[in-house]
């Protein structure tokens, strides 16, 4: 054996040894042996994590190092995670003509205890067609008018689908008689015709009493229905909802007065608008504010323009009904723009829930800080939706 080349272990030992320096430069670039390695040997034989001196790849231009990319809320094949809401535009308008009829309800019987007739017969017939149209909205929804029938068959207090079905079918006999009573004047004095004229005041006096008793139920029932879905803005929101759907419809009620009705008539309607706007303002502030990440959809895109909007028409319509209360014109334009202001905040919360539950974040953010939350054995933050730090 010759005694100049070396011993098999010597060479396994350097080999090893050239390696595992690669990363610091050259260490036996003087060393000449059968086994040095090229440049591209090294290359090819060097594991492909350790390559430029990193796991994952090459080094950006100037030494910089690649960091691990920001998360990403996204689910699997880019779906939501929730189901999305398969209501349309019809549930919106239903929210409103629900409300519309609730507050018109109460509008009318503010004018049969006030003795203001112009302020009663104004609310009972919108009264009747805003359920009417609910009516044929929520049968629009469902797809067949039976499957309303089929919802009376059982009554559960734990289910506001159910409540609601039955709030509804107490209210419109009871609408519906006391808008039949006001054309009781219309009616010839004597004959069949004639005793019904007679009877008709009365009963509607007791049918518009039940409608304005039943017509807070139907104004809220609908919040309270939208809070007890699993959509993130909605259900969060769950306190808020019921006080937003109320004063929405008050404001709507006082629309109808301050529209049909003469100015000298009108002192109902205007307190109504006040009081309804208020709840409103106060409703739609809280969910744009208290629910942290939760807020966004009610601030951004579609939803956010029609709750700005709604916000700008209740305030011009309330102020208009305070200061142009002897102008016919002026009270009309108030209470069209308190109608109108209704119909952007209903849309507005119909919209906001819809668009939080198609973003997987507004899903998973919230879960994991309540996740959090619970394992630290602490109360949640004030801002229950801020991200954990990545």
């Amino acid at each position: 054996m010759n005694a100049h080349r070396p011993e098999v272990g010597d060479r396994f030992r350097r080999f090893r040894d050239r390696l595992t320096a690669n990363d610091s430069g050259p260490s036996a670039a003087a060393d000449t042996g059968p086994l040095d390695l090229t440049s591209q040997q090294r290359r090819t034989a060097e594991p492909p994590g350790r390559r430029g001196g990193r796991r994952g790849g090459g080094r950006r231009g100037g030494g910089e190092e690649l960091r691990v990319p920001e998360a990403e809320f996204t689910s699997y094949y880019g779906r939501p995670i929730l189901k999305a809401p398969v209501w349309k535009w019809d549930i919106a308008a239903y929210l409103f003509t629900g409300g519309l009829a609730a507050g018109s309800s109460l509008l009318a019987a503010g004018g049969q205890f006030t003795g203001r007739p112009a302020l009663r017969r104004a609310g009972r017939v919108t009264a009747l067609a805003a359920v009417s149209a609910s009516a044929v909205f929520l049968i629009r929804d469902l797809g067949r008018p039976a499957r309303f029938h089929h919802m009376l068959r059982v009554a559960k207090p734990t289910s506001p689908m159910s409540m609601g079905t039955w709030i509804l079918t107490a209210y419109g006999p009871a609408a519906g008689v006391a808008a039949i009573a006001e054309v009781a004047g219309r009616l010839p004095r004597h004959g069949p015709l004639g005793l019904a004229g007679r009877a008709l005041p009365p009963l509607g006096h007791a049918a518009g009493l039940l409608a304005a008793g039943t017509a807070p139920a139907l104004a809220t029932y609908t919040g309270v229905l939208l809070a007890d879905t699993a959509v993130p803005s909605w259900h969060e929101a769950y306190p808020e909802l019921p006080v937003i759907f109320a004063g929405s419809a008050l404001a709507s009620g006082a629309g109808v007065g301050l529209l049909a009705a003469p100015s000298a008539q009108a002192g109902p309607a205007r307190r109504m608008a006040v009081a309804g706007a208020a709840l409103e303002l106060y409703g739609t502030h809280r969910v744009e504010t208290r629910l942290g990440l939760l807020s966004e959809p009610y601030r951004q895109g579609r939803p956010g323009r029609l709750l700005r909007a709604s916000r700008m028409l209740t305030v011009g319509g309330v102020a208009g009904a305070l200061l142009g209360r002897r102008s016919r014109a002026v009270s009309a334009l108030s209470g069209a723009a308190l109608l109108a202001a209704s119909v952007a905040t209903r849309f507005g919360i119909f919209y906001g829930g819809v668009a939080s539950a198609r973003d997987p974040r507004y899903t998973v953010v919230p879960q994991r800080a309540r996740a959090d939350a619970r394992r630290t054995g602490m109360d949640l933050p004030a801002d229950r939706a801020a991200p954990p730090a990545v």
